[in-house]
């Protein structure tokens, strides 16, 4: 539909509400107003990577996998089924009259925040911690939610706007200072990106102050910016109980009725919590008028009349039930998660040879645990492979598999060394009895995660620090002093101190979290039926000590476009089990940019799937990043011993640098623009000098 036209309707329906009809519709679990026809409305619902918390679903990889992928298409092909079983779910509940939460077309997705630290326990739900690649991977999923029909298929919601990155046990108190250059360069461009290229339908404000504003309460970041500058048209939600945080937490109000009035005034629409009960007290003071109140249940009525609500023919509406987990979302969800995974290391004993192998030790807290298979903000899935039964599956009857926990995942500190060492023994006697050990370690969501709130009771909250559980660090020792092979999995939604396994382990392979059927992807990659081909979406440090304190939101000494310091696995790294070479690398010049095209060849001896990435280095201005930025890729699959043309194209935007001020604009006239398969970092370029080409540019 139309925005205009269904613009003009809303208005035409709100014009026909009284006041306590129109106040009542500002808050998440809206009222029917039936005199109107309108049914009740649940706004909340999840779907950051499949639809969460409603039931049976698709479990894909979860957000930090999904970016691993470096592929727009897959992504926003992901999406498109995600927003197709939420349709399945809404018809077949709302036939039943069931419109409790998680049930609506709303769904509070993607989370678009930089992954600036590794600490941050919501990280898993970003796409990384690059700008560009936020931008282009949140563009991909808000157009394959929102589809091309009539109506959206269902509507994103772009959050946690703006600055918003942790800590999670003070973000309902605190307040992140960013400078103009930060924000500009580094924490906007996203969001950005989601109004004007994507045109999400949503924009979720976040718990903390922002430069002294409550995120959920600026008339800067909501009016100034989203709404003048960008021309956002959409509605804007709170976090949920965020502005009862301003009276409660950030001391910026007095009373329920002035936060209230602080918030609608600025521009936020809906209310996820409860602060909204008190907009007619509010009004009565005079503090809100009721032109206020109209134009946000506009906004609103707008979106659902976008959706399609009040149309009896509506496209989607015969979307059936039987989509929720189908063959091919599975399928899809499966090669999701091979395409997620990151290859740190290979000495050569990866792909395994079963010819060569009789008996398999597979050892780990993870290997096992449904809960490393699907982070947080996740469905039920009907079924769950983990990498044990994946790699049972794989073996079958002529490879025996013995398997050990070795240890609890250790979210219990107190838990006694006395069951900690039973279970260490039990993981030496299984090394022992193995050809090849492959040992699962790692996280899950109750180690990192959101802090506890209303909806997440278990505060797992951000990592104190880098480093696996102390019980684990403890098994994998133990485990590489046995003496055989060691292929490390590694499950965690973060970069996590690898620096130990790097040196002792055969292998190492980054798995994120997969999704429920994790296990068949990650043993399809470990026994060579395809290729790994991941990359990371962050840096991987050696430790947190260099890191900057966590509660500083400066970019300095941060990511790969500003570290000092050479990282364990940088940004954009994955190995395979081919090698690609670039060959040639040509460039031309057009009207908003500059296309590279590139030419590929895979000279080793395995199909597989390669990630080309383009970085850009300003050598004239002082405004520049420290190093340099990711400023396009591009996935492709090469056969062995084939050579393939790629293009990548550059948009002059990429090109700019931002000044102290957080002004944009060109400033100098020379670049280097460096063409690989990976970033141009030291230990990368180490590699093969033929796996990035840097090329002059003049503009």
């Amino acid at each position: 539909m139309n925005r205009k036209e269904a613009e003009v309707q809303a208005r035409e329906l709100v014009s026909k509400m009284t006041l306590e009809e129109k106040i009542s519709q500002l808050k998440y679990d809206a009222p029917s107003i039936k005199r109107l026809g309108i049914p009740a409305y649940n706004w909340w619902n999840e779907g950051l990577h499949g639809v969460a918390r409603a039931g049976t679903a698709t479990i894909y990889p979860q957000a930090i996998g999904l970016a691993a992928m470096f592929d727009r298409e897959m992504l926003g092909k992901i999406a498109d089924q995600i927003a197709e079983e939420c349709r399945a779910k809404y018809n077949a509940f709302s036939k039943e009259d069931d419109r409790d939460i998680y049930k609506g077309l709303t769904l509070w997705c993607p989370n678009l925040n930089i992954f600036r630290d590794p600490r941050w326990g919501r990280g898993q739900e970003t796409f990384g911690e690059d700008p560009y690649l936020v931008k282009e991977l949140g563009t991909a999923f808000i157009k394959g939610i929102q589809g091309t029909g009539k109506y959206l298929k269902a509507a994103a919601c772009a959050k946690h706007y703006v600055v918003h990155s942790g800590p999670e046990s003070k973000r309902h108190e605190f307040d992140a200072h960013a400078n103009p250059k930060d924000m500009e360069e580094t924490y906007l461009p996203a969001f950005e990106a989601a109004v004007k290229e994507g045109k999400v339908e949503g924009v979720m404000g976040a718990y903390n102050r922002t430069n002294g504003e409550p995120c959920c309460g600026s008339k800067y970041l909501i009016d100034d910016i989203l709404r003048k500058k960008w021309g956002f048209p959409g509605y804007f939600v709170s976090d949920c109980w965020a502005i009862r945080d301003f009276h409660m937490h950030h001391c910026i109000t007095k009373t329920p009725e002035e936060s209230a009035a602080m918030a609608l005034n600025a521009g936020c629409d809906l209310n996820c919590g409860c602060t909204y009960l008190r907009i007619y007290q509010a009004y009565q003071k005079g503090m809100i008028e009721e032109n206020q109140i109209d134009c946000a249940v506009e906004r609103l009525m707008t979106t659902r009349l976008m959706l399609g609500m009040f149309d009896e023919e509506n496209e989607y509406d015969q979307i059936p039930y039987d989509v929720v987990e189908s063959r091919e979302h599975l399928d899809i969800a499966e090669e999701a998660a091979r395409k997620s995974c990151v290859l740190l290391k290979n000495t050569g004993i990866l792909p395994l040879d079963k010819q060569k192998i009789n008996t398999i030790g597979v050892i780990g807290p993870n290997a096992d645990s449904r809960a490393s298979l699907v982070g947080n903000y996740h469905g039920t899935a009907s079924e769950y492979v983990t990498l044990l039964q994946g790699i049972q599956r794989e073996a079958g009857d002529e490879i025996r598999v013995l398997y050990s926990a070795g240890c609890h995942i250790s979210r219990d500190r107190t838990e006694p060394l006395a069951w900690r060492q039973d279970r260490i023994s039990e993981a030496r006697v299984v090394a022992k009895n193995s050809d090849i050990v492959i040992l699962h370690l790692g996280l899950d969501e109750y180690l990192e995660g959101e802090e506890g709130d209303e909806s997440n009771s278990y505060a797992s909250g951000d990592k104190e620090n880098l480093n696996l559980p102390e019980v684990q660090t403890e098994l994998l020792k133990e485990v590489v002093d046995i003496g055989k092979p060691v292929v490390l999995c590694v499950s965690a939604g973060s970069a996590l101190d690898l620096s130990y396994a790097e040196e002792h382990c055969d292998a190492i392979l980054q798995v994120w979290y997969p999704g429920a059927r994790g296990g068949i992807g990650i043993s399809d990659i470990l026994f060579g039926k395809c290729s790994p081909s991941g990359k990371l979406p962050v840096t991987f440090y050696r430790d947190s000590d260099p890191l900057p304190a966590f509660e500083d939101y400066s970019m300095r000494g941060r990511t790969y476009r500003y570290i000092e310091y050479s990282p364990l696995y940088p940004f954009g790294f994955g190995l395979t089990y081919s090698k690609v070479v670039i060959e040639d690398a040509r460039i031309s010049r057009e009207t908003e940019g500059i296309k590279v095209i590139v030419n590929l060849k895979n000279t080793g001896d395995m199909d597989t799937d390669e990630v080309v990435q383009a970085y850009i280095k300003n050598r004239d201005s002082k405004y520049a990043e420290e190093n340099y930025h990711l400023c396009g890729f591009q996935r492709i699959h090469i056969r062995a011993g084939c050579s393939r043309d790629t293009e990548i194209r550059i948009h002059m935007r990429e090109f700019t640098v931002v000044d102290d001020n957080g002004s944009r604009f060109l400033d100098g006239t020379r670049y280097w623009l460096y063409i690989g398969v990976h970033q141009p970092d030291r230990r990368s370029c180490d590699l093969s000098g033929d796996e990035v080409k840097r090329l002059e540019v003049q503009i």
